[in-house]
């Protein structure tokens, strides 16, 4: 039987391995470019890197709502071409474009928000599927200022005379700035009251409603946030890729990889989607490198989803946790109570039965 010392002992143990595995996680990604083969391995990491950024940002919305949006695409390719138009046109710093950029793209959720939050389930899926493919044909037919058909270039922010492989690193250290950020604003609502409220609305939206939450004003903050770290994402690629393409940017595939990759991960867990990224991510750029102009990486791709679906709905992680739990050795619900506590229940038992009559 568990002794109270043990009973203390369980959390505070769970709590010391978490900040642990975190500080290694922490010291894995720092340590990657120390490590890398060479530049290609280490441009796979930056890709992996800003999956995860975007995949962080969707989840703001899918994980806390439950709302799947397969356009979200759309705020990533915002995003790029808000941070790429201002350098462009007002030669502003880069990463103040990529700041603002990223704030204009949240200013666009707004209203976009308001219109498509008033519908669930699949109706927001086609909602957030037609966004996308109207700002692709805007963005395509729009030659005379984002490029059209033939693209965008974007200038970098590091100058000529910084190397690929140090552009590399640097982009990649930035990637695991946003990233840890986005990931700490999750965090942080999570365990708040607004948190409580948006998890409400995913479990049941009616009941949440019915016991005062303001639902809507939830949805749309969640929304918005949602889109600005996504934003932020797109405009980092920009930045580092240098160049940009509307069939490419507001494609319907980065949106599906978004959610692909929390809900192989888990969309409820903080780390589920970086876990996603690095699983979709790194199995994407393998079929590409080993099949180059083939589609066999979303042959890949759709079966990786249905696996997921059939086997794991809610993800690795919650899958991975239930199966630990289930093993680990249960905790007696009986308190252990000493001969002093004994003795003093005895002692009490009169008065109290004396109080009664």
């Amino acid at each position: 039987m568990p002794s109270a010392s043990d009973r203390i002992r369980g959390p505070g143990l769970t709590a010391a391995l978490k900040v642990i595995g975190i500080l290694a996680l922490a010291a894995a990604a720092l340590s990657f470019p120390a490590f890398a083969a060479n530049p290609f391995i280490l441009s796979v990491g930056v890709v992996i890197m800003s999956y995860a950024v975007l995949a962080t940002g969707w989840n703001f919305v899918g994980g806390f709502t439950g709302y799947m949006s397969l356009g979200h695409a759309a705020y990533s390719g915002l995003g790029g071409y808000a941070t790429a138009l201002l350098i462009i046109e007002s030669g502003i710093n880069p990463w103040l474009a990529l700041v603002l950029g990223a704030l204009i793209t949240a200013l666009i959720a707004v209203p976009v928000g308001i219109a498509s939050l008033r519908v669930r389930g699949a109706s927001f899926v086609i909602v957030s599927i037609a966004f996308v493919l109207i700002l692709q044909l805007v963005f395509q037919s729009w030659g005379e200022f984002t490029g059209g058909s033939n693209g965008l270039r974007v200038p970098r922010p590091f100058g000529p005379d910084v190397l690929r492989p140090e552009q590399h690193e640097r982009f990649f250290y930035l990637h695991v700035a946003v990233l840890a950020i986005a990931l700490l604003a999750w965090w942080l609502i999570d365990r708040s009251r607004f948190g409580i409220g948006l998890k409400a609305i995913r479990e049941d939206e009616d009941k949440a409603q019915a016991l005062g939450i303001p639902t809507f004003t939830y949805k749309l903050v969640a929304f918005v946030l949602s889109a600005f770290f996504t934003a932020v994402g797109g405009g980092l690629y920009a930045l580092w890729f240098g160049f940009l393409d509307p069939i490419f940017q507001f494609s319907i595939l980065i949106g599906s990889y978004m959610v692909l990759m929390s809900l192989l991960g888990g969309i409820r867990s903080l780390f589920g989607p970086l876990l996603g990224a690095l699983v979709v991510g790194y199995s994407v750029e393998f079929f590409k490198n080993e099949y180059g102009d083939t589609q066999f990486h979303l042959v890949a791709t759709g079966l990786l989803l249905g696996l997921v679906v059939l086997f794991m709905p809610d993800g690795v992680i919650p899958a991975l946790a239930a199966l630990r739990r289930r093993f680990r050795p249960q905790e007696s619900s009986i308190r252990e109570v000493s001969q002093a506590e004994l003795a003093e229940q005895r002692d009490s038992a009169p008065a109290r039965e004396g109080a009664k009559r």
